[in-house]
């Protein structure tokens, strides 16, 4: 049996998907969390096989909820299951240490085929995504400057981008609002914007940040 957290905050998405995996011999939806905190706390507690992780939610999100749960549940296999399609997003995640990157758009064969296979040791990349990320090395910074973020910076970005203030960042991520806002003023440098609105217009004009997401 394979053991399933569903981590999403919207509860329509996780019953959707509940419903679709319950039906499934092999399969068991085992818990759930609307924000990457509960989600690091339940496989802290239970560790799952496989957790089916949103990226776009309050707190920490699902790119520092991933690494947590690498951290502490290094058995724990997690599949990123989001609305961002661009570069450089996907590697980002698979860099650290992800199992499966699915974007909402698959379909439910897809997302039961990427389960069964990371949950056997494999790695699944949506085909599409697989083909994005082999070509992005050929891609110049001009083409996409989130490129040249780094893993935090891009992070931070993520959270920028969807409202969140530099005090409540801070005390997500459990850094001071100094270093903060040090990356922050490095990535407004390396993306050659001033402020937070300019930084969200570029992160939507490179479709960094999918309007359904805000």
């Amino acid at each position: 049996m394979i053991n399933v957290l569903l981590v999403d905050d919207h509860e329509l998405v996780r019953t959707g998907i509940r419903k679709i995996l319950d039906e499934v011999k092999g399969l068991k939806v085992v818990g759930e969390a609307k924000t990457g905190e509960e989600a690091v706390q339940f496989c802290r507690k239970n560790e799952p096989n496989v957790v089916l992780m949103d990226m776009n939610m309050p707190g920490i999100g699902g790119l520092e909820a991933t690494k947590k749960i690498i951290r502490y549940a290094p058995d724990v296999k997690v599949i990123v299951l989001t609305v961002y399609c661009e570069e450089p997003i996907p590697t980002k995640v698979m860099q650290i240490g992800a199992a499966g990157y699915l974007t909402k758009g698959a379909g439910p064969d897809e997302m039961i085929n990427a389960i069964r296979a990371v949950n056997s040791g494999q790695r699944y990349i949506t085909p599409e995504i697989a083909q994005q990320m082999a070509l992005s090395q050929f891609k110049s910074a001009d083409e996409n400057p989130f490129s040249t973020l780094s893993e935090r910076e891009l992070q931070i970005m993520l959270m920028i981008t969807r409202g969140e203030k530099v005090p409540d960042i801070s005390e997500q991520l459990v850094l001071s609002t100094k270093t903060i806002n040090s990356y922050r003023y490095r990535m407004f440098e390396k993306l050659n914007v001033g402020n937070d609105v300019e930084l969200t217009h570029l992160a939507i004009r490179h479709g960094m940040l999918k309007t359904e997401a805000l």
